[in-house]
């Protein structure tokens, strides 16, 4: 699995070496680490890498040497020298500095990989309360008052059906049970606030309902995430980012892993950004979520899904 360093002044490259260290013995013939030669420096020993152009010192620079990593990797992947890729975090900033202008790294592998369609699936198998949550942003990093012209029935259809698929043949669940969050309060409370879930959300579950996905009519945000952790759904789809992330990071923060869905490769990475006031306090960062993103990452690229694999 290749393994791109992220951003080089964020805590990206810590967290890997670190989570890699702790994985069981056998990890180095398993894991590739991608990125500038300063940072492979630091690898631990006995890991192959693969090196990009040196970084320079700036923003810029660090946004260039972030997406070359990822450029590299994609390939990798492609090629079928590694099964799967599993990313630290960049800064958005520093990859608009280096000219691509894409809102985050699900958006630029979907370019690298030219896919049509590609979901962001945030995955915890265990959370604070024991059980997994599994939420899909159907909108991802977009201003909230931009939410409502880009959530449409097409592209909820879309959403869900990646995560349906997904669930089948990386999760091994024969039948997932999905559960659609509503965008308004109360789910409008029939059009008292808002008409979204009657004019866009509704037609979409009719339509995947006769596709033969098993989803929920538009449920409430303030109770659809505690009934999907109790067991009633396998996952849920989220209207909009923040509603999505609130839940999942409260009740998940340290374990849970961003999944690309819709690529022709496993993607994985943790579930925190760069952390730049982290970074260069060795021990400060905590590795758990890119460990759960390299473990993850092996149990999808093996085409099962099984909770019991604990080692690379």
């Amino acid at each position: 699995m290749a393994v791109t360093l992220g951003d080089p002044r964020g805590i990206g490259p810590e967290v890997s070496f670190r989570a890699a260290t702790a994985l069981a013995e056998g990890a180095e013939a398993r894991l590739v680490f991608v990125g500038p030669p300063q940072l492979l420096a630091r690898a631990p020993r006995g890991f192959p890498t693969v090196p990009v152009e040196p970084w320079d010192g700036t923003e810029e620079g660090a946004g260039r040497v972030s997406v070359l990593a990822i450029q590299a990797a994609v390939t990798m992947a492609l090629e079928g020298t590694a099964r799967a890729v599993v990313t630290a975090p960049v800064h958005k900033p520093a990859l608009h500095r280096a000219g691509w202008r894409v809102p985050g790294q699900t958006e630029l592998l979907q370019a690298l990989a030219g896919s049509a369609a590609v979901g962001m699936l945030m995955a915890a198998e265990r959370t604070r309360l024991g059980g997994p949550l599994r939420v899909l942003l159907a909108t991802t990093h977009l201003a909230l008052r931009d939410v409502p012209a880009a959530l449409t029935t097409d592209l909820v259809v879309t959403q869900a059906a990646l995560l349906h698929d997904a669930l089948q043949s990386g999760w091994s669940i024969p039948s997932p049970r999905l559960a659609l969050c509503a965008l308004n309060p109360h789910a409008s409370d029939e059009g008292l606030f808002g008409d979204e879930e009657e004019r866009i959300l509704l037609p979409a579950v009719q339509r995947l309902r006769q596709d033969g996905v098993d989803i929920s009519q538009p449920i409430p945000a303030d109770t659809v995430f505690a009934r999907a952790l109790s067991g009633a759904f396998d996952a849920v789809v989220a209207p909009y980012h923040d509603v999505g992330m609130a839940a999942f990071k409260t009740a998940s923060f340290g374990s849970g892993v961003n999944v690309t869905l819709g690529l022709p490769f496993v993607r994985t990475s943790p579930d925190h950004g760069t952390a730049f006031d982290l970074a260069g306090r060795p021990g400060t960062a905590d590795p758990a979520s890119m460990t759960q993103a390299i473990l993850l990452a092996l149990r999808l690229s093996r085409s099962r899904f099984d909770t019991g694999v604990e080692r690379v």
